[in-house]
């Protein structure tokens, strides 16, 4: 006891020498910060075991009770799992000490299979259609990966399928094992990193090869082609109140499915044109703008020139007082010069009014009303033909199910107005229910559109997910189609997620 107090007072006598310097080293604070008041409610003690026996089940109520949430497992896995947690094994160095590798190659996907019965104006038919998803994906660093897409069982707009017209029937296996997509992704910043053995100030992210882009939501652009992109991220102005901003430059040089160039049977014609554009995304004026140029080359060496075009686009989204979310979207299509003879392409502008309504079940009960206006031809950068129209988002009748050719209402805005009204669903996020009317109205000359009349639809969906893996859906429609034959179908769809 003696050496103890003896060492306690040797301490003491050191604290008192050193006091001086300590409070000449305090650290001090900074001019802008503010010390915030301690609170009971927050800064509460850690819980006391001293009375009870530890329980580990008690400890879980501390975080709501939450556990892990079992996922599907990819169809295969090799080297690092996703979303699993640690201890990991050291990370490779062939990138560089800065650029850690941790490869990992997986191939997940679904797979989809639906049975339809469609009245497509007149003519009845069953159908049967299935569809293979594929994802391959190798991942070699936090930030570099190379990736495909496959789509094995289909063969573009054609499926493997079995289908009954008019009493005789058919079965047809369809394939095609070229890649949908396939490009590299990374960050040159990280790149550097590695190759120098220092950090880099910047980040510089790219992809090249068949590279997928989808902006504004797939309205303005929704296509797979070979060329390359890199962005500009996580900008911010003070003097313009930008608290965050992206920039993202994309050229498309083959695969480029722009609507404006189409070939004499008035077809759209696949990789005979280029382009090359950009695109931003601004959180300012308690909103975010989205802002797009691009333009479209025709090849010329395969009389396409003349049907080149600028498009640009201009969205503003933002919630307006508590109770309504609203996105006002603007494409216009311009500067395309036809030769003599020929009808101009892509020569429009679409106004897209996109509205939600926050009620006392904002996250699972959502009425919408959409409008649009179409004037002339508008056309999307590039879209994919699987991907539906430029109004595929107006609502659930507007859009076919990438399967069976579900009938929709015309999805062109070509000299068309309208819009769709629903109400959505979700119970306790385990459910949807969606319960939609939509329109379709000409303006203009009948020579000037794609419609000869008017449309209206009712259209209802349902999906509920079985379990982690699996999914079921069915959807209903009716379409009545002045100066064409009215349109209908039923569906349902089993869905598997690996």
């Amino acid at each position: 006891m003696k050496r103890i107090a003896a060492t306690l007072a040797a301490g003491a006598l050191a604290l008192q020498a050193a006091a001086p310097h300590a409070a000449e080293d305090k650290p001090q604070m900074a001019p802008e910060a503010r010390p915030v008041p301690y609170d009971g409610k927050v800064f509460a003690p850690d819980p006391s075991y001293a009375t009870k026996p530890y329980d580990p089940d008690e400890q879980l109520k501390i975080y709501g009770g939450k556990s892990r949430v079992q996922t599907p497992r990819p169809m295969l896995e090799l080297g690092r799992s996703i979303y699993e947690g640690g201890p990991y094994d050291p990370s490779g160095g062939f990138l560089g000490a800065k650029n850690p590798t941790d490869q990992a190659f997986s191939i997940y996907g679904d797979w989809r299979t639906a049975l339809a019965y469609i009245d497509d104006g007149g003519v009845e038919r069953e159908i049967l259609a299935t569809r293979l998803n594929l994802d391959v994906d190798w991942k070699l660093t936090a930030t570099e990966r190379i990736h495909a897409f496959f789509r094995p069982l289909d063969d573009g707009a054609n499926f493997t399928r079995c289908e009954r017209i008019a009493g005789e029937g058919k079965c047809r296996g369809e394939g095609d094992l070229k890649p949908e997509t396939l490009f590299f992704e990374g960050d040159m910043g990280a790149m550097l990193a590695g190759m120098r053995g220092r950090y880099s100030k910047f980040d510089l992210p790219f992809a090249a090869g068949k590279i997928p882009l989808l902006f504004q939501n797939g309205i303005w652009l929704e296509d797979a082609f070979n060329g390359f992109a890199f962005s500009l991220p996580a900008r911010n102005s003070r003097r313009l109140d930008i608290s965050n901003m992206d920039v993202t430059f994309f050229a498309g040089f083959a695969n480029v499915d722009s609507g404006g160039v189409r070939d004499a049977a008035g077809k759209v014609a696949n990789g005979e044109a280029d382009v090359y554009g950009l695109t931003t995304f601004i959180e300012a004026n308690q909103g975010y703008w989205e802002l797009g140029y691009a333009y479209t080359a025709g090849e010329s060496d395969k009389g396409f020139k003349d049907q080149s075009y600028h498009n640009v686009a201009i969205a503003f989204s933002r919630r307006y007082g508590g109770w309504l979310s609203n996105s006002v979207r603007v494409i216009h299509n311009f500067g395309q010069h036809r030769d003599a003879g020929f009808k101009q392409t892509a020569d429009g502008t679409l106004l897209l009014i996109e509205n939600s309504l926050v009620t006392h079940k904002p996250l699972t009960l959502v009425p919408y009303v959409n409008f649009f206006a179409g004037f002339d031809r508008p056309q999307s950068v590039a879209r994919d033909p699987g991907a539906g129209g430029i109004l595929k988002n107006t609502g659930i009748n507007f859009e076919t199910d990438g399967l069976t050719g579900f009938p929709k209402l015309d999805d062109t805005a070509n000299n068309t107005a309208g819009g769709a009204i629903g109400i959505q669903y979700l119970f306790s996020l385990q459910k949807q229910i969606v319960f939609e009317v939509a329109t379709v109205q000409t303006l203009g000359q009948a020579a000037d559109r794609a419609v000869p009349g008017p449309q209206n639809a009712v259209g209802l969906r349902y999906q509920h997910n079985i379990d982690k893996s699996w999914l079921f859906r069915a959807d209903a429609m009716f379409a009545e189609r002045n100066g064409l034959e009215d349109v209908g179908g039923v569906r349902i769809e089993i869905r598997k997620k690996f």
